[in-house]
């Protein structure tokens, strides 16, 4: 979509149609109220008439029959003032241009939202705008044989009516562009089927991603991870016909002297039938997306360039097939990690947690101040949380609090859970330093508490993102969000990490 940001006055600006938002039970403000005037009061009509209330959600279409240039107005309420936030405007954004697209306009013009009343900055605003409007308009059309649709609406005005403003609007379009452009990029991932996106075609896709954002990239091949003694990742890997890629992606590579580190990791399991540990027919269907902490590292990779985030960012996207087969790894073997950790496989299927576990290892190189991980991980997770939120655990106050900023901005919600020692019992070996799995029991706790055997810095953070990568069973406002789609991938994680990559940064 092209997006500009234009100076003048939305009621004189020439257009399929342009989207005016209102808050509940208050009178038009702002630019709204303009419009309502070069309308004759048309607005203030629908209002008293009850037809429009301004209720979060609620869309209404007027045609101006001339009395302004543009075809159409499609006012948008944000709903009751007292509740609003930033997320408002995003949901209303996206509210419009859906409403615009349903009427097949192809130009559209909106103002920024919240700046009056509201009480947002106009950076903030206009990237909320820009992020809701995009994320709305997003439609995978996959590999279906039929053409797919054309892109409306085509453009997007943005107008300015103080030129003061002309900066900050600018910051907050270029900011929602990023984080659009890296939710859009994981959705992607997730949504392509298994014999496309494999682990060598992750890696070509983060390679294409790179050289387009002006990002460092590095991608270990089996061999090189056999020399980095990384024992756990291939014992997954190696059941599999697809060889494993260990993805590398650096934002600020040159600079790393001089800025502080922060390393994301994304577990990428491109299909998992649970190897001998086999999962049910049902159970093992979505499991193309149990890469989707891999998306999303590579996502937020995408936005953190496009933000140009003055720290040095690690993205580690490690990929593998778990498959079955008379080289695939069995229960009651025993791994070396890449740290000389020895791990007793309990279950073929809590294989994510292996990818990880010599990735942690990993990432202690870069030196970093924190280090991030995301992951489909467990079911148990979903049991506790459902498809409302990921669960968090932190060895790091500001770190966990940092995160949750995020997740509050982003609305990918996170929930704190405890890292309690006790755990480290369930993963007790007799043949080996520790098992891969505790049991059902507790089974969210004692898979971080793996995990944290193979973290060495100062502050780290596990995001078990289980029941958040695909929006078929969410519930909630997750369920009815106008910027998620109606099916396939969320993105989920790519706004998130990328807005804690800021935060981090005092950018937030």
């Amino acid at each position: 979509m092209d997006i500009r940001v234009i100076s003048g006055e939305i009621q004189q600006h020439d257009t399929d149609a342009i989207i005016v938002y209102l808050f509940e039970d208050q009178t038009p403000h702002s630019a709204t109220q303009v419009t309502n005037q070069a309308l004759g009061g048309a607005l203030t009509d629908l209002v008293e008439g009850g037809d429009f209330t301004g209720k979060a959600g609620q869309v209404a279409v007027l045609y101006p029959r001339g009395a302004i240039p543009a075809r159409r107005v499609i006012a948008v309420g944000l709903g009751n003032l007292d509740a609003f936030d930033v997320d408002s405007v995003r949901r209303a954004a996206a509210h419009g241009m859906r409403k615009a697209r349903d009427l097949k306009a192809k130009r559209v013009a909106s103002t920024t939202a919240g700046t009056g009343l509201g009480g947002l900055d106009a950076t903030t605003s206009a990237q909320a705008i820009i992020e809701g409007s995009l994320l709305a308009l997003y439609n995978y059309h996959g590999q279906k044989t039929d053409d797919a649709p054309g892109e409306l609406p085509e453009a997007l005005d943005l107008i300015l009516y103080d030129e003061s403003d002309r900066a900050a609007v600018e910051r907050g379009v270029n900011a929602g562009k990023a984080f659009a452009a890296g939710t859009v990029l994981a959705r992607e991932l997730v949504n392509l089927p298994p014999n496309i996106c494999t682990p060598a075609y992750m890696a070509q896709a983060a390679q294409e991603m790179a050289r387009s954002a002006g990002l460092k990239v590095t991608v270990l091949e089996e061999q090189q991870m056999k020399t980095l003694k990384m024992g756990a990742l291939l014992g997954v890997a190696q059941g599999s016909d697809a060889p494993p890629r260990f993805i590398i992606l650096e934002h600020n590579a040159d600079r790393s002297d001089e800025l502080d580190t922060l390393v994301l990791v994304g577990k990428g399991v491109t299909f998992d039938t649970g190897g001998y540990s086999l999962k049910t027919q049902d159970g093992m269907v979505g499991m193309k997306a149990d890469m989707g902490g891999a998306a999303a590292v590579i996502g937020a990779m995408n936005a953190v360039a496009g933000l140009d985030v003055p720290l040095h960012v690690v993205g580690l996207a490690p990929c593998a097939d778990n498959m079955i087969s008379g080289h695939a790894y069995r229960p009651q073997e025993v791994v070396t990690a890449s740290n000389g950790t020895t791990i007793e496989v309990i279950s073929t299927d809590a294989e994510g947690r292996m990818l990880l576990a010599d990735s942690l290892v990993y990432a202690a190189r870069y030196k970093p101040a924190a280090v991030v991980d995301i992951a489909t991980l467990t079911g148990s997770c979903v049991i506790a949380l459902g498809s409302v939120a990921a669960g968090l655990f932190s060895t790091d106050d500001q770190l966990r609090d940092t995160l949750m900023s995020a997740a509050d901005l982003t609305r990918e919600k996170l929930w704190p859970l405890p890292l309690f020692p006790e755990y480290e019992k369930a993963i007790e070996s007799h043949t080996a330093d520790i098992k891969n799995t505790g049991g059902s029991k507790g089974g969210v706790g004692t898979s971080a508490i793996f995990l944290k055997h193979f973290v060495d810095y100062p502050a780290w953070a596990h995001i078990d993102m289980a029941g958040m990568a695909g929006i078929e069973g969410m519930g909630g406002d997750m369920a009815d969000n106008p910027y998620m789609p109606s099916k396939g991938a969320t993105g989920y994680g790519a706004r998130l990490l990328a807005e804690f990559t800021r935060q981090w940064a005092g950018q937030g």
